[in-house]
């Protein structure tokens, strides 16, 4: 149970040697969100925030805890949809998401209700530990920050990648060949969102408690970028 200015990388560390685990070069950790968030005390008491009008007019037409849509609006640069339980937002960070990625499960809510809110940088967070885990393990590793989303054409939620260092996040194969010869025109997959679903089949969605995962066997290549790339420019969006 990760707590506001814990140290992750020691946590990391301390939890491999109690498995007799150790990191391999090219190895990619996979670590939840939340514990980003609770590290970083991104922890607020929902009887700390002042509503405002806009929120609680909001609030009365999706019904939700009106604090709880004062935060989102807050985290958010626009309402792409609403409708009753549902609140579709673009976050600061870009990410088009339910509820600005807010969540309220798996939290301590003993002082009174609480709302954890997403990184402010996520991918500062997972540069600052791999940097952290490198120095302590000499070894070449990669950092994936994951979060559960659910998709508009499809049931279920699946795992995307809200920060990462030392993997390429996209793969652009644009301009390259086929099978057949033909020139791709479109073609650009998605690393570390795909490795981010594939660590969340083991860490589970609800009370599991298994909060990181290493990933290992990739041909781990560093752009030198985060996954912040990966968020599809407005421009280009052809649904909001």
């Amino acid at each position: 149970m990760v707590e506001a200015d814990d140290d992750l990388d020691t946590l990391v560390i301390e939890t491999l040697r109690e498995q007799g685990l150790e990191f391999a070069d090219n190895d990619v950790l996979v670590i939840a969100q939340k514990l980003v968030s609770k590290a970083e005390n991104r922890l607020v008491r929902l009887d700390d925030i002042e509503v405002s009008e806009r929120a609680s007019k909001l609030a009365d037409e999706v019904d939700k805890d009106e604090r709880l849509v004062e935060l989102i609006l807050r985290e958010s640069t626009a309402i792409v949809r609403s409708a009753p339980g549902v609140i579709i937002v673009r976050h600061k960070l870009g990410l088009v998401c339910a509820n600005a990625g807010i969540d309220q499960s798996n939290i301590d809510h003993k002082s009174g209700p609480c709302a954890l809110l997403l990184p402010e940088n996520p991918d500062a967070s997972a540069d600052a530990l791999r940097s952290q885990l490198a120095a302590a393990s000499g070894k070449r590793l990669a950092v994936v920050i994951c979060d559960s989303v659910n998709r508009p054409w499809r049931l279920g939620s699946i795992a995307i990648a809200i920060g990462s260092s030392g993997i390429a996040p996209l793969d652009d194969q644009r301009g390259q060949a086929d099978t057949f010869g033909r020139t791709l025109a479109v073609t650009m997959s998605n690393i570390v969102d795909s490795v981010a679903t594939a660590a969340s089949l083991v860490m589970g969605e609800t009370t599991e408690r298994v909060p990181a995962v290493i990933v290992r066997g990739l041909s781990v290549s560093d752009s030198g970028q985060g996954s912040c790339i990966c968020v599809r420019p407005t421009s280009e969006d052809l649904f909001l």
